[in-house]
Order: C-alpha cells, then structure tokens, then sequence
C-alpha cells in the first residue's frame, strides 16, 4: 500500500537526509546504499542469493532459527528507519527517485507481512522447498563451473537435516491443505535426490561423495515423511482463510495500489458476463464444423452453456499425452517468436537461454506452468519455462480432463503467457537494465500484467491466422483471469466452500474438473496473488487505451511495446509516467 503522506513529504524534502559522501552524486549514493542493503540480505539468507545469481554463498542454506528470522527483521526496520538520513530523495533524478520509493515500500511491505503472515510455524512447504530448489537451482541456473556446483551441492545437502529438525520444532497447527501438499513435495524431493539429482551431476569423479550426501539426506526426508504423514497431519487444524481485513491490508500491500476488494470483485465478476458473451459469438461459429447434424441449442443461459461446453469438449480432444506436455509446448516456440519478429510485437531477446522442462516433482500441487526466469546478477543463466504433467495416482478420466485443459492450442496460449513475449521474455530484458533495485525488487502485478495482456494483443495482430478455435480457447484463458480474483476474495472473505468454487470454476469459467481442483487447492495455500492477474491485465489495457487514444494514426505498436518493458517490472503506477517520458507525448 501506498503511504502518500509520506511520499508527499519526501518530495517536498521534509523528511530528507543528509547528501552522503558530497563527492558523488545523490543516484550513485541510492545504488551503493541498496548495494550493500542486497549484500546484507544476500548473506542472511544463501538461497536467496543463488535464486538472485549471487553464488558467493552456494554452498550454504539458510538459517532459519527464530533467532536467525529474528534479525532478518531487524535489518530491515534498521534499513527503513536509516533510509531517508542516508539518501536525499529532493536530489535524486527521477528514475533514481522511483527507485527509492519501489525500495522503501519493499521494506515497508516485508514488514507488513511478517507481522501479518507466520509461514515458518504455518507453511511446512518453505522447508523443503528451501531444501531441494536451492540444490536444483545450482544445476539448473548457474554459470558456475561444473565442479563447484557439485561441491556445493553437497555442502547444502549435508546442511538439509538440520533445517528439517527445525522445521519439527517449529511448526504448529498449520493448515492440512498445506500439510497435504507439503507431504506430496517431501516424496517429490526424495524422488528428485535418489534418481534425478545424478542425471544431472553428469557421471563426474564426484558422483559417490554426492551419492552418498544423497543418501544420508533421503533418510532425513523419510522420516521427515513420517513426521508430516502422521505427527503434522492430526493436527493440522489451521484455518486457510485470512478473513475480510486481513485480505483487504494484504491485497493492498500485493497490489502497490489503492485497492477496494469488494469493487476488484464487482468488475471480475463484471468481466465474466462480457466474455462469456464473446465466447458465446464465436462457438456459434464453430458450432457448425463441430456438430454438423445437430441444431444450435437454445439462445438462453442453459443452451449458451451447452453451446460454449460443447464446442470447447472438441478443442480439447486435440491434445498430447501426460509425458509429452514440455515437448508439445517446446514445438510451439519457434512459430510463436517468428510472429513477435515478423509482426514487429517486441525485440527478442539476444543472447537468449531458454529451457523447457518437465516440472520436477517436488515442485508440483500449485501450479501447472511456471517461468524461473535467469537470475537478475547471473543474467546470462537459463530460463526454465517448467510443465507439470496430470498428478500422479489420478485415474485415467481425470487424466483425460487435465489433458483435454491442457490442449494444443491452449499451450500456445501458456507458451505466449510463460515464454513470448510473457515473462520469459520481459524478465530476461528487464536483467539487462542499469538499476539494480528495479532488476531485484520486480512487481508481480507488473509481471502478471504484461503476461496476461500479450495473449489478446498476440492474437489482435494476428497470431492464429484467425483460428477460431484459438480465438475460443484464448477466452477461455481470459476468463481465468477474472476467475481467478473471484475465487481469491470469496474463498478467504466469505464462507465459500469448494462445491460453490467448483460451481464458478467450472460452469461460469468453463473449466475442467481437474484444473478446478488444482485452482482451488492453490488458492487455498496462498492469498492475493490471484488477484494480481486481473489488475495487472487491465492496467496494461487501460494505458494502451490512453496513449492510443492521444496518439490516434502516430501510434506504434513495436514502440509502445518497447517503451512498457525499457524500466523493468515497476508498480504498475508508474507505467504512464515512464511511457509518456519514452514516448514524448502529452
């Protein structure tokens, strides 16, 4: 959230310090104070840094005692507090200025949410998620040579028991969809260290030395399993729920932006009825081809419904199998990014390290799609642009169901989304700016927004070739979206259960029953970040609007483009400023 009273009063030099060290200019001051700010933080937490592309403490984990979180926090109320003394906001040039604020609102809203969310004593997730994506990150994303990587894997992996026995003296009575899932990831990271762990070390002179630090980790984990399957899970009562208020602070402290949840919601649920119409338009053309000897259903709710299901149950058939999901969203790259060159959307990246993989295990029951972007301060690591295949142990009906969601053309509308011009693409040009704050503290609402807004721009300019069928299932997407901020507020602010969130999920978003349950388990293991997708969207939407309006036959796409993702994923507030300075209009 925004604290305009003390922005005012910064720009007004109230509050400001004194210029530290005259010689140098007020910009530079900022970039060495938030400097040595990472450098702190880097060192309290290691797998932060190597997730950052700072591998000086690779072959550490982090210690998460009370006392250890303890000072976590008082580095940041030190920092917040010490800020304004050490930085004179008045001289700072703009860009510098947005800087400061994108850096004092980071420390203010850590702050807000350490006193509002206990994820070390609620979440068992953090622990082994801190265990084996700290190990895989190293083979995975890392210019670090081969040999090192290894040794330091094997550092971090004799460290792991040790933060297992913290995570039993800690946690308390967390909530069981979490333990459930945890549970699932613990077996994920057994898996990953006795078969996937070696085929990635390579067969090297080091492989017993890892073999048996794997070993030794895989029976801390087994009885690990057996703490989360029968000492965790009988006392798993915590409420998922956050409740009303507690939403509304959060929401607005995700968002970065003045945020009414009762009128995000107003205007999703909006955005339903005006997409279902869409979809509704476009079936009808499809129904045709898809039922050639049947009538159009009846123009009312129920025959509308009936129409849409039908025509989307086709689409769907034309899908892959559950173990060719990464390849089938691979074969769809190089057609996609030959469209953004030919069509002038966005410069492609160059060079550009893209990797598509299976979804490790351990990684798996929150989402089915996920971009690990190149670390911002080893840039020129690997993307890994991950698919989950169905869960393991579903029955082939929900299988088919998982598939059916996740069809051809849908993983078009993923790959657009995940790869380009989505977040692979903006966050490995947003790795190649000057400022260090806005590489490291990146928005998400920023990063779901331009995702979100490139599946319709895409298919506006053309991509498809009118496919629609396309046109249909990028609905579809869309309608997830909204989807998605509805089922964020009402299952934490109201006493919606899942027959009411499968009811939305399915009948009003047109989703398969597996992809709804896998939703619902996510939104109920995470708050607001949902909500980011809607916001973020129309944000984008809004101020094309605004400058395509202004600029009527002068405006240029390839030029707008350039101009939304030159600063990095700043808080959607300040994208009209930053465009507008791009741009040279007013």
């Amino acid at each position: 959230m925004i604290d305009h009273h003390l922005a005012s009063l910064l720009c007004l030099g109230l509050l400001s310090g004194p210029v530290c060290l005259a010689s140098t200019s007020a910009d530079e001051d900022l970039e060495r104070y938030f400097r040595a700010y990472l450098d702190a933080d880097c060192r309290a937490h290691p797998t932060m840094a190597t997730q950052l592309g700072d591998h000086r403490f690779d072959d550490q984990l982090d210690d998460v005692t009370a006392k250890a979180r303890a000072r976590w926090l008082e580095q940041v109320r030190a920092t917040l507090a010490e800020l304004p003394t050490r930085i004179a906001y008045p001289q700072l040039s703009r860009n510098a200025q947005i800087d400061y604020e994108i850096f004092r609102d980071h420390l203010e809203r850590t702050l807000a949410l350490t006193q509002m969310e206990h994820p070390f004593e609620e979440d068992p997730r953090v622990y082994v998620d801190l265990i084996t994506d700290s190990v895989y990150r190293l083979f995975m994303q890392s210019t670090v040579p081969r040999a090192t990587t290894i040794r330091n894997a094997i550092a971090r992996i004799n460290a792991a028991p040790a933060v297992l026995d913290i995570a039993r003296q800690t946690l308390t009575h967390p909530p069981r969809v979490v333990v459930e899932t945890a549970s699932q990831q613990n077996r994920g990271a057994i898996a990953f260290l006795t078969t996937d762990l070696l085929a990635l070390e390579g067969d090297t002179d080091q492989r017993e030395e890892l073999m048996a630090a794997s070993a030794r980790l895989v029976m801390a984990l087994r009885q690990h399993q057996q703490f989360l399957d029968l000492e965790l899970m009988p006392r798993a009562t915590g409420s998922w729920r956050i409740g009303p208020e507690r939403f509304a602070r959060k929401l607005g402290l995700v968002l970065q932006v003045d945020c009414d949840a009762d009128r995000l919601v107003a205007d999703a649920r909006a955005a339903i009825a005006r997409i279902q119409g869409g979809m509704a338009v476009i079936a009808r053309q499809l129904w045709s081809s898809v039922c050639p000897e049947r009538a159009l259903p009846s123009d009312d709710p129920a025959g509308t419904r009936a129409l849409i299901t039908t025509v989307l149950e086709h689409i769907g058939r034309d899908h892959g199998t559950a173990t060719s999901l990464s390849s089938d969203a691979q074969a769809t790259l190089a057609g996609i990014k030959a469209f953004i060159v030919a069509h002038r959307i966005v410069q492609l990246p160059e060079p550009d390290h893209l990797q598509v993989v299976t979804m490790p295990e351990f990684q798996r029951g929150n989402t089915v799609a996920d971009l690990s972007a190149a670390p911002p301060l080893d840039a020129e690591a690997t993307s890994i642009y991950a698919i989950s295949p169905p869960p393991q142990g579903w029955d082939a009906e929900r299988v088919e169901g998982f598939l059916a969601e996740y069809n051809r053309r849908m993983l078009q509308m993923l790959s657009i989304h995940e790869a380009y011009p989505g977040h692979h693409l903006q966050l490995t040009r947003a790795n190649r700016l000057p400022s260090l704050v806005r590489k490291v503290l990146g928005s998400g609402v920023y990063m779901e927004g331009w995702a979100v807004y490139c599946e319709q721009m895409m298919l506006d300019q053309g991509y498809g070739e009118g496919d629609c069928a396309l046109r249909l299932v990028h609905l579809k997407y869309d309608l997830r979206s909204a989807a998605n901020a509805i089922l964020d507020h009402d299952l934490h602010c109201t006493a919606m259960d899942d027959a009411q969130a499968l009811h939305l999920l399915m009948d009003e978003a047109y989703q398969t029953r597996g992809e709804a349950l896998l939703k619902i388990r996510r939104a109920q293991q995470g708050s607001c970040q949902l909500s980011t997708y809607f916001v973020g969207q129309h944000a984008f939407a809004d101020l094309r609007r605004a400058v395509q309006c202004r600029q009527g036959e002068r405006f240029d796409l390839l030029r707008f483009h350039e101009a939304l993702i030159a600063h990095g994923a700043v808080p959607i507030r300040y994208l009209p400023e930053l465009v507008q300075q791009d741009l040279g209009d007013g």
